[in-house]
């Protein structure tokens, strides 16, 4: 079993501080979450950072991610260290994520930026039901259009700061290989928690 964070911004997210030696430090140094998936907003530069810097731990692991904007609101693609090509509209970042064989997540969809009750249009492969950022209200709408719409549950921080990481994080049964991790989660073998240490919980 794997706990990961599978949303968390760097300093290269307009509106994050988080510096990348940061991530790896915390990462490593904590005693349960061993992963974590990079999802700054609209590029990749940060995941690449946090990775290479991984590279000298054996037992963490750097998922790659973004969370895109489009017009309808904001999606996480995980398992791809590419950028959709097209103009950012929903429909053209699935049919991107799809080509890439990533993993299409809705974030907070009921918080700002989110595609709320839009995302029953699209074929998404997760709900983001616990974010660190949102409230338990937004969080417990978040998990009833998961389960109206059939699909699994899955936690992150959404950290921008330090003092915001490992608030929401998701537990997959799965090895710590990328993509077995991205298959149990589209399968289901996903379990949210808490450390209880946002604001918001």
């Amino acid at each position: 079993m794997i706990r990961a964070d599978l949303h968390v911004h760097t300093k290269y997210s307009a509106d994050a501080s988080i510096h990348p030696k940061s991530i790896v430090d915390q990462l490593y140094a904590h005693p349960s979450i061993k992963a974590i998936a990079i999802t700054d907003h609209n590029t990749i530069e940060g995941y690449h950072k946090v990775r290479q810097l991984a590279t000298a731990y054996k037992d963490i692991l750097i998922i790659p991610g973004v969370e895109v904007s489009t017009a309808e609101g904001d999606i996480i693609i995980l398992g791809t260290e590419e950028l959709p090509r097209t103009s950012r509209n929903a429909q053209n970042v699935i049919d991107f994520a799809r080509e890439k064989d990533g993993l299409l997540i809705v974030a907070h969809p009921y918080r700002a930026y989110g595609l709320g009750d839009l995302a029953k249009n699209y074929d998404f492969d997760a709900i983001e039901v616990l974010n660190g950022a949102s409230t338990p209200q937004v969080n417990k709408l978040a998990e009833n259009l998961a389960k109206t719409m059939g699909l699994p549950g899955v936690a992150g921080s959404d950290a921008h700061r330090v003092d915001e990481l490992w608030t929401a994080y998701t537990e997959v049964q799965s090895s710590s290989d990328i993509d077995e991790i991205l298959k149990a989660v589209k399968k289901g073998f996903v379990r949210v928690a808490s450390t209880g240490r946002s604001i918001h919980f």
